[in-house]
């Protein structure tokens, strides 16, 4: 890294680079091949807005759920096979004041299915406390599940997520087929919950291997500047593999397409739904 450092500094060419813009493309180009790591970059923001997790608004309950329907996409698919997109992950406080709506008009439409499809090809933001939410519905309640541990690194603390023992409504339970599908696009803590159902081998995962992101950023201002620097500050590591999907993404179990892993998926559930009729048959 010292070395790099001082390749760098000799390197006076960016100096006359006056748009801020480029100055900073240029810039992350450099940081990405120093670091060998996608997801450092350099921005310029004269405006900074720092980012805040997202307060819960107090609404009435008919415009919550209107908010709910237009967000999360629910279908019972032929076959009896759950269909579920979700592109925000919401996390244990805003889990607690919708959870009865939730029930209502998402998780009991889909919880008599046979199987179930979890779209998370266009999930790109998320709540590290919704990570045992979602995992404890498609696990038992007992025993207990280490799910993940997050080492947060301002803090040099590492916090270990447990399955849950008791949630809002029933569970889908562990039985029936579970599939996630994944795309490039695919990122931080949709990425946790894949790679958490995947390993304790509850959830097969179809589609494109995912971004490899991470599970919390923070942008650092560079000196007396509007330049920024936005690293990641937190890391996952599973108990089963003892590694994280940071970086390198979540790979899939089976690959295909993105646009392709629906119908894939469907085949799948139609395919595991059906075998113990055909052992049935046979014997």
């Amino acid at each position: 890294l010292e070395e790099a450092i001082d390749a760098a500094s000799s390197n006076t060419e960016i100096l006359g680079i006056t748009d801020p813009v480029t100055l900073a493309s240029v810039l992350t180009d450099g940081v990405k091949k120093t670091f060998s790591d996608s997801r450092v970059k350099v921005t310029y923001e004269p405006v900074f807005v720092p980012a805040v997790p997202p307060a819960m608004p107090d609404i009435p309950p008919e415009h919550l759920a209107a908010m709910i329907k237009s967000t999360v996409k629910v279908e019972i698919l032929d076959g009896n096979i759950g269909y579920l997109k979700i592109q925000h992950i919401i996390g244990e406080e805003m889990a607690q004041k919708v959870g009865p709506l939730l029930l209502e008009y998402i998780w009991d439409k889909i919880l008599p299915t046979s199987g179930m499809i979890l779209d998370f090809r266009s999930a790109i933001t998320g709540e590290i406390s919704g990570i045992p939410y979602i995992v404890s519905y498609f696990t038992d309640p007992e025993p207990l599940i280490h799910i993940d541990s997050v080492y947060d690194r301002p803090s040099d603390l590492t916090i270990e997520l447990w399955s849950m023992p008791t949630l809002l409504g029933q569970r889908y339970g562990t039985s029936k087929p579970l599939i996630i599908l994944t795309s490039k696009d695919t990122i931080g803590v949709a990425e946790d919950v894949a790679y958490c159902l995947k390993h304790l081998k509850r959830a097969t995962i179809v589609g494109e291997k995912t971004a490899g992101g991470t599970i919390k950023m923070r942008s650092i201002k560079v000196g007396d500047t509007d330049f920024y620097v936005s690293v990641p500050v937190a890391k996952s590591i599973n108990p089963i593999t003892g590694k994280s999907w940071e970086i390198s993404g979540v790979a899939p179990d089976i690959e295909v397409a993105a646009e392709d892993a629906l119908n894939a998926a469907i085949a799948i559930v139609t395919l595991r739904n059906e075998i113990p009729e055909l052992v049935q048959k046979a014997a």
